[in-house]
């Protein structure tokens, strides 16, 4: 009776997202200015996301046909029909996030401007409820579903596994391509702006200024949404397949039928929506209070009525209690990560930052460095203790189930990280429509709260990459029959260490090239903005009209056209290491094996220094724009808002684009593992 339980369950946690929507879209979307200013944000979001699905489109029948008629093995059918599903799936929960957020954030500006702080926050946060309870239900649906109707085929693993590919390829349109959009938006905007033209941060004269507000949606709503959609399949699916290679005896072991073990990681991320649900009424009915205590109080509480509930539920299902303690690893890994992210992206790092800008911008870029690669200690320590001790508890089962507890509460996590960008839209709708300082000072208020939920989203989504890669490339190694991994082998050993390097070279490829596409895109944008300026009579002066549809359009097609090569690299590489290998010496997986951990070590360093150190800057700046250090105008101001300018794609396009680099890479490995 139990696999039925989680699709069902991921339809009602979909009811209770749309009865969210639909008491957000009660609300009045206000009239006039505001009106014309919110429709501008949400129909440019639309115009994005109708492109990125016109693109996904023609991938996904490319590789939904190979998978059809190419893959080895009777399942080959099957397999293709899951991966279309993890395409729509994913596709259809960034549509419904991104809609909510476009049409939540004239809400929360209203609501703060009618009712104040208390219902602003509870607009907003429920606006970004709707995107976390959409992820967590989609992928309940799609799993539960999959699992349900196949789990008496010998290849359910293989099956499900065709949806976190597609899911994987979704989010590597949305989350790289959604990045390049934002980040070119808001370096054109700022830099021609803020700096050049002296006029305020969403500035309604800036006609850079809605396409920056739609990337904030674009990037941190749909994009980040896909991310964690995509770990939180992988991971799910990475360990049903490491329990369904499991030997009988292996099984027994840890007290359990492979048949429960394999049910196990959908059980406990049913369980986990239920717990999402609990933590955002908590915040709910703490919104009135501290902001930022609401919301951390929802997220640590839903994770330990999470970790109570797994035990529970092993013991339910007789299972040994030794596998709920190796999801207790991976809960405790996920808020160990997102605090300290919180402290190098919030805390005394950030005043450093701040007052290095006393001394000039070369300073302030050292220092902003330095921060990000100290900040990468902890968050790495803590998975390598996760690892150690999930392994220690149930094996490599246990490694997948860490990756299972990290997610858990995803519905929650994802619904807080949402939050942010409806925040900062509201706050830049206040500024165009000009409702006056005391809307603006709630809805500064929100959007501080929000850099810091975001900068600790990020974090999370991090750390659940990470575990959710490494249970995949444990998966594949099964999957691959890797059975003499020998290194008093000279050929093993040559060839693991060629791969190893390969890999090691891919994370700093993708991160030069979106970076590069941010740089170009935003040159575009910025030779737009100044025309216009010079062009259009009176619109410094602000009694001309910006044509804010034509920078939207910039990086619209700069985020379509340039994110074309990080995707090609992402699927390309596994399968010219593996078959290049395997046709060359016939070592393929041995060679893939070592690519995987070359890269998975590689994108986690690489995305938690970058996103560490773009989120300081950036709050460095904010700092100092509060009246700290010189204030608004000063030379440190100055040397902090190129700080953030440089910090911006790297915590927005660059770090969070190598989550969706080693989770593509590892699950088109599993995927192409029989042909090796």
């Amino acid at each position: 009776m139990y696999p039925v339980i989680t699709p069902i369950a991921g339809l009602v946690g979909l009811g209770i997202a749309f009865i969210i929507l639909a008491s957000i879209l009660k609300r009045s979307g206000g009239e006039g200015k505001v009106k014309e200013i919110a429709d501008q944000i949400h129909n440019g979001a639309m115009v994005f996301m109708k492109r990125e699905f016109l693109l996904i489109s023609f991938f996904a029948v490319i590789i939904g046909g190979l998978l059809f008629f190419f893959q080895k093995g009777d399942y080959g059918k099957e397999q293709s029909l899951a991966f279309f599903l993890g395409c729509l799936a994913s596709s259809f929960a960034g549509f419904v996030g991104m809609f909510t957020a476009t049409r939540a954030n004239v809400r929360t500006t209203l609501a703060a401007r009618d009712n104040g702080q208390a219902d602003a926050l509870s607009v907003a946060f429920f606006g970004g409820s709707v995107m976390g309870l959409t992820v967590a239900s989609m992928g309940l649906i799609g799993l539960g579903g999959l699992y349900y109707f196949y789990k008496d085929n010998v290849h359910v693993a293989e099956i499900m596994e065709g949806f976190a590919m597609g899911a994987s390829l979704v989010a590597l349109f949305y989350r790289v391509g959604g990045g390049i959009f934002t980040k070119a938006a808001d370096v054109g905007a700022d830099l021609v702006g803020k700096v050049e033209a002296g006029i305020p941060e969403d500035d309604p004269r800036n006609p850079g200024v809605i396409a920056d507000n739609v990337g904030d949606n674009v990037g941190d709503v749909a994009g980040m949404g896909s991310d964690i959609f995509e770990s939180y399949c992988g991971a799910q699916i990475a360990t049903v397949a490491i329990a369904g290679a499991l030997a009988v005896n292996a099984a027994e072991a840890l007290g359990a039928t492979r048949e429960t073990l394999m049910y196990l990681p959908l059980g406990l991320t049913t369980m986990g929506l239920l717990c999402s649900v609990l933590g955002i009424l908590l915040v709910k009915m703490m919104s009135a209070k501290n902001p930022a205590s609401a919301l951390r109080i929802g997220t640590i509480g839903a994770a330990i009525i999470f970790i109570v509930g797994a035990y529970a539920l092993c013991n339910h299902l007789e299972i040994n209690s030794q596998i709920a303690s190796a999801v207790l690893c991976g809960a405790v890994g996920g808020i160990v990560i997102g605090l300290v992210t919180e402290y190098y992206t919030g805390g005394k790092p950030v005043r450093d930052i701040a007052k290095s800008g006393e001394t000039g911008v070369a300073t302030v870029m050292i220092t902003g460095l330095s921060v990000g690669m100290k900040s990468v200690a902890i968050p790495l320590l803590t998975l390598a203790a996760t690892i150690f001790v999930s392994f220690e508890f149930a094996g490599l089962y246990g490694v997948g189930l860490a990756a299972v507890g990290m997610l858990g509460t995803v519905g929650i996590t994802m619904a807080i990280d949402a939050y942010g960008p409806v925040a900062d839209n509201a706050g830049g709708i206040a500024e165009m429509s000009a409702m006056g300082p005391e809307t603006r000072k709630i809805t500064d208020g929100l959007d501080a709260v929000g850099n810091t939920t975001a900068a600790i989203g990020k974090g999370f989504a991090i750390g659940a990459a990470g575990l959710a890669a490494l249970a995949l490339i444990t998966a594949f190694i099964q999957k691959a029959d890797i059975s003499n991994f020998d290194f008093t082998d000279h050929a093993v050993l040559r060839t693991f260490f060629v791969g190893l390097f390969i890999g090691g070279v891919i994370p700093f490829l993708n991160g030069a090239i979106t970076m590069e596409a941010v740089g170009s895109a935003a040159f575009d944008m910025i030779n737009e903005i100044r025309r216009q300026f010079r062009e259009i009579p009176g619109l410094l002066e602000g009694t001309g009209t910006p044509d804010s549809a034509k920078c939207v359009d910039i990086a619209t097609r700069a985020a379509t056209k340039r994110m074309i090569l990080p995707a090609v690299l992402a699927v390309g590489t596994p399968l010219a290491v593996g078959f290049g290998f395997e046709a060359i010496a016939g070592v393929g997986a041995i060679a893939l094996t070592g690519t995987l951990s070359g890269a998975l070590l590689g994108c986690i360093l690489m995305a938690l220094f970058m996103s560490n150190a773009g989120g300081a800057w950036d709050n460095a700046k904010k700092y100092v724009e509060e009246g700290h250090n010189g204030g608004k105008g000063s030379e440190t101001h100055k040397g902090c808002v190129v700080g953030d300018t440089v910090g911006d794609p790297f915590k927005d396009t660059s770090g969070p684009s190598m989550n969706i680099l080693i989770n593509v890479m590892a699950i088109v490995s599993l995927v192409i593992a029989p042909l090796l």
